[in-house]
């Protein structure tokens, strides 16, 4: 048996769903031809979903995260946090 904690991270979990779903998105925004970055921070500045293409659920897929978390993500990041 073994005599060490895990740490579990509910944040950290968070974050590689956040992870996984924006490089899901941006694969599916380039494969239809549009410019994934200026798609996303429209999406982001509007919360408008069609600026996410419906193309490999892209748009379903965005519309799980919450503006807020996503924009925390994003800057941490960033600066490397």
């Amino acid at each position: 048996m073994d005599d060490y904690t895990r740490k579990f991270s509910i944040v950290d979990d968070k974050d590689v769903e956040i992870y996984n779903i924006l490089t899901t998105v941006y694969q599916a925004l380039e494969e239809k031809g549009y410019n994934p970055i200026n798609q996303i921070v429209g999406y982001i500045l509007s919360e408008d979903p069609t600026y996410i293409t419906n193309h490999m659920g892209a748009r379903t897929l965005i519309r799980k995260l919450d503006r807020d978390e996503l924009l925390q993500v994003l800057v941490k990041k960033y600066l490397g946090q």
